[in-house]
């Protein structure tokens, strides 16, 4: 785990001990309150009480609710100052009840000062390998995607209507040693094949600390309703990435096959992941939110 040295420095005065509520509060979660919770009060919505003893452990103040019992989140009105979501749509349909039930909690009482939503760049959908930055049109094709992106329109239309500073923040693929499955070593060992050169995609990449980072500077430095690229500077496409990982492990590099291949051999999840192909542009992300990045590619992040 990363310091509690915060990505803005030392929090002004008026700032200390204001209330931060985290809803979501899994690694990512966990590594925003370890930066935070010496500068702020940080609570966490948990959906199983049974998890309160060990986040009080890391200081954190365990609220018990449920994202799927509306009724549950009333106690989060005029909770906290600032608020984090980092909660996952459900697995199905094609909208995000979770997020609305969430928003409409939060506008019982006093809104929050900033709300950050962590999104994920899969909005974007296909870009046959573009650059892309956040004034891109959305072209979210699978379920997923959807999801999401119902669950950015409501953000923003609460940050509209209520006055709330909000951000979103399209995310890649998280990735950190001391995450789980945060590394493509498990990948590596079943052998599983990546498409060959002329099939395959870019893909972005950002380090979970580098992440927590981003989340912290959008609730303080964030414009009001704005959006965010939050990756790292690597430009892989995927097979070269999972090369470099095979080369940096030691273990051998995995087989290469043609997309019609790849269609018989893969699952659905990992075969949609193959078939979007996107650089994200980051410039936003390092201008206006000031972020300097700790692993700004892969090569540092994993090594």
């Amino acid at each position: 785990m990363p310091s509690n040295q915060t990505p803005l420095g030392a929090l002004p005065s008026r700032f200390r001990r204001q209330r931060l509520l985290i809803v979501g509060c899994g690694d990512v979660g966990l590594r925003v309150a370890s930066h935070l919770s010496k500068a702020v009060r940080v609570i966490a919505l948990t959906t199983h009480c049974e998890r309160s003893p060990a986040l009080r452990q890391l200081g954190i103040v365990p609220v018990v609710g449920n994202l799927d019992e509306p009724a549950s989140l009333r106690r989060l009105s005029g909770l906290a100052a600032r608020v984090i979501h980092l909660a996952p749509p459900p697995s199905q349909g094609w909208q995000d009840p979770r997020t609305t039930s969430l928003l409409r909690a939060l506008s019982l009482r006093t809104v929050p000062l900033a709300l950050v939503y962590g999104s994920t760049s899969g909005v974007y959908g296909d870009c046959a390998g573009q650059w892309v930055d956040e004034t891109r049109s959305l072209n979210a094709d699978t379920p997923r995607a959807r999801r999401r992106e119902h669950a950015e329109q409501r953000v923003r239309l609460y940050g509209r209507t209520s006055g709330a500073r909000t951000s979103i923040l399209r995310v890649p693929g998280i990735y950190a040693k001391d995450r789980e499955g945060g590394t493509p070593q498990a990948r590596l060992l079943k052998g599983t094949p990546v498409l060959q050169a002329e099939d395959d995609v870019f893909t972005n990449h950002i380090h979970a600390n580098d992440l927590a980072r981003a989340c912290i500077a959008a609730l303080w430095r964030g414009r009001p309703q704005r959006v965010y690229n939050v990756n790292d500077d690597t430009q892989l496409k995927m097979g070269d990435y999972f090369d470099f990982a095979a080369d940096l492990y030691g273990l051998p590099r995995p087989p290469r096959v043609a997309r019609e291949g790849a269609q018989l051999q893969l699952p659905l999840m990992l075969l949609s992941f193959m078939s979007e192909s996107r650089r994200l542009d980051n410039g936003r992300m390092k201008n206006e939110l000031g972020l300097r990045l700790h692993y700004p590619t892969v090569r540092e992040g994993l090594s």
